[in-house]
């Protein structure tokens, strides 16, 4: 771990003057994560303000049976759990690393005391927070109302990082398809130009028409 004093070019902190950046780097410490790395398990105290910086981390469930529930993926630049650090609770789910990433995590504890009371940075903590409510939503809705095409198209639209650096198996359980949909999905939108596969490597050639596909 080393000291993390760098917090330029982060919407929540962007409005801090320069002695409030210089205190925000006393109280915070970055570290380097390998790819299956744990960030943290459902059930742990929550007692950091994490943001990830480098790297795809996933965050999931384990029901009763054992059976993995992806809730989101992220990648940088992202407060991560924020509301289990606001609500001073457990963590409710497990995060672990799908790429080699890295975290900045800030004390909670001294973290509210001497920052939550800037208007700035609390309105970007709900921001952050309304942006996990709106992939939430998209989510249920997709599921409900949106076939396996309309949900892939989505997707790639609206996370294409995200979408680039995962693997097609992973894509397939947060969009809750088969990974065999999931291919013959990609390989329609390979044939209408959208996407370019050569390999391993996917470009995304045709933005824009995926909209097609679920509006």
């Amino acid at each position: 771990m080393k000291r993390m004093r760098n917090f330029r070019g982060m919407y929540f902190f962007e409005n801090l003057t320069e002695k409030q950046i210089e205190r925000l780097g006393q109280i915070s410490v970055s570290k380097k994560y390998k790819k299956g790395n744990i960030l943290f398990f459902q059930g742990d105290e929550a007692v950091g303000l994490h943001i990830l910086t480098e790297g795809a981390l996933k965050v999931y469930k384990t029901d009763l049976k054992g059976n993995e529930i992806v809730m989101n993926y992220f990648y940088p630049v992202n407060l991560i759990a924020e509301l289990a650090s606001l609500d001073h609770i457990t963590y409710p789910a497990t995060a672990i690393f799908e790429t080699d990433g890295a975290v900045i995590t800030v004390d909670y504890k001294i973290f509210e005391e001497e920052f939550l009371k800037n208007p700035d940075i609390s309105f970007s903590i709900i921001k952050s927070l309304t942006k996990k409510l709106r992939f939430l939503d998209s989510v249920i809705s997709q599921n409900l109302t949106m076939d396996s095409t309309g949900r892939v198209a989505k997707f790639i639209y609206e996370n294409e990082p995200l979408f680039l650096q995962l693997k097609q198996n992973k894509i397939a359980s947060i969009l809750n398809i088969t990974p065999e949909t999931m291919s013959r999905v990609l390989r329609k939108f390979k044939s209408c130009n959208i996407i370019d596969i050569k390999g391993r490597k996917v470009t995304v050639t045709d933005r824009e028409a995926l909209r097609d596909y679920w509006e």
